[in-house]
């Protein structure tokens, strides 16, 4: 079953913690990738040091991070692993969840034990910046 919009626009720590145990959806070559949120990082935009959005910064990579909950702000780290974040919580408001880590649906593990990891297994790359995890067809 997906999540609805008001399942992330609530505050953003009760949507990490509500995150765990529900299943990331990947559709993929006509095939599902599947993996249970075992890890999540909260980010409460302007006032949380770690947040890209710290102070009310504004830049073209945070953009994502000020939509309206349950769109995915992803961005490459050391210039070579993709970072899954969801927006929570309401429009202009930019706080995010990481999606540290899924336990995949094949049980193999460490194949997704981490956030680069995750987004390897997942095939996830910058053409997800700014999906609707509510309505796309691709993730979910």
């Amino acid at each position: 079953m997906r999540l609805k919009r008001k399942f992330f626009i609530q505050p953003t720590l009760a949507s990490a913690k509500n995150l765990l145990g529900k299943y990331l959806v990947r559709e993929y070559r006509g095939k599902k990738i599947i993996g249970k949120i075992v890890e999540t990082e909260a980010y409460i935009g302007p006032k949380d040091k770690a947040s890209h959005a710290y102070g009310g910064k504004k830049t073209a990579r945070n953009h994502a991070e000020y939509l309206q909950g349950g769109h995915i702000y992803i961005y490459l780290v050391y210039g070579m692993h993709w970072q899954l974040n969801i927006s929570t919580y309401k429009e202009g408001e930019p706080e995010c969840v990481l999606i540290r880590a899924v336990e995949p649906k094949s049980k193999i593990k460490n194949l997704a034990n981490g956030p680069g990891k995750l987004c390897q297994y997942f095939k996830l790359d910058k053409s997800f910046y700014g999906e609707d995890v509510v309505e796309s067809s691709r993730i979910w």
